[in-house]
């Protein structure tokens, strides 16, 4: 079983990726794969085109299409990211636009969000990662608080140890659920079957 963790800072080594290494830990520790994957700056945005609706890929081949490669054959996806205006900073906002619109790979795979800020606007920031999973059929994962870090550099948020805690926590979460699922599937378990789609529109 692997996890993607989806680092969305503009900075590769900061306190997002701090946060998402505590999680990879208690991963890792209960037997699951991991592979963590920095972003960047990647700000293109999405053009509802469409073109990715009949090939299952984004027509700007970057690494939006080699995290849809990698979670088709991945288990779970943990997203970081900072707080930019009480959000998602707008790189990573622009990145998962394309990701989910793209891909069909989502479905019945846990999910989490984690968020890094010096202070507040966590909460919301947490809120608007979790509407990408939840319109995808993904099983949201907590832990023993919201999955957020606090500090304003990778040295004030190993401070924040009941932050760090909360992720190990995720991570642990995490496995189980994945343990859980693989348990019912080797005992037959089925998953959902899916009714066709209804799409209503509020204009007549």
């Amino acid at each position: 079983m692997k996890v993607i963790l989806l680092n969305g800072s503009p900075h590769k080594e900061g306190c997002t990726d701090t946060a998402l290494r505590e999680v990879e830990g208690s991963l890792l520790e209960n037997g699951i794969e991991t592979e963590r994957i920095w972003i960047g700056g990647s700000a293109w945005g999405c053009t509802a085109c469409g073109a990715c609706k009949k090939t299952g890929r984004c027509v700007v081949d970057d690494a939006v299409n080699e995290v849809l490669e990698k979670m088709e054959t991945a288990d779970g996806l943990v997203v970081g990211s900072p707080v930019y205006y009480a959000s998602p900073n707008g790189s990573l906002v622009s990145f998962l636009d394309r990701l989910f619109y793209a891909g069909s790979c989502f479905a019945y795979k846990p999910a989490a969000a984690v968020a890094s800020a010096r202070r507040a606007g966590t909460t919301a920031t947490i809120d608007m990662l979790n509407k990408y999973f939840t319109i995808s059929n993904m099983m949201v994962v907590s832990s023993q608080y919201w999955n957020m870090v606090h500090g304003n550099s990778p040295k004030e948020v190993k401070q924040d140890l009941e932050g760090l805690q909360t992720m190990r926590t995720l991570g642990a979460n995490m496995a189980w659920l994945l343990q859980c699922i693989e348990a019912g599937k080797a005992a037959g378990v089925a998953l959902p079957k899916p009714e066709e789609k209804i799409k209503t529109n509020f204009i007549r």
